[in-house]
């Protein structure tokens, strides 16, 4: 199955959950890309002592999961985030590119 993961939000427990949700996908093998926008595409910069979002990034990528970022996103926080398009680590992708995911996939879950 193709899941499509859209994270939306820098809430911490809620882009936590995001990821422990896309790593459970792919614990059952199903082809599962995460496509951060708008506010999601700061997931990488959030610190919490909490929720340990960068080991669920990082398990992630280790099972070979996706991770799409809003280029225009990024690009409008360039002034205040400068680091941003660094820590973010990913593809950077457009409009068309998530039309073609949305398209494509079987499941579409947003956070």
């Amino acid at each position: 199955m193709k899941v499509l993961i859209v994270i939306y939000s820098n809430d911490e427990e809620t882009v936590w959950n995001a990821f422990r949700f896309a790593n459970t996908c792919r614990a059952y093998e199903d082809e599962t890309t995460v496509f951060l926008m708008g506010k999601g595409v700061e997931s990488s910069s959030i610190q919490s002592l909490k929720f340990d979002i960068e080991e669920q990034i990082q398990l992630f990528e280790e099972q070979d999961g996706k991770i799409i970022g809003c280029g225009i996103c990024c690009e409008s926080r360039k002034d205040i985030m400068p680091e941003l398009e660094n820590e973010l680590q990913c593809t950077m992708g457009s409009m068309q590119d998530f039309y073609i995911l949305v398209k494509e996939s079987d499941k579409l879950i947003t956070f």
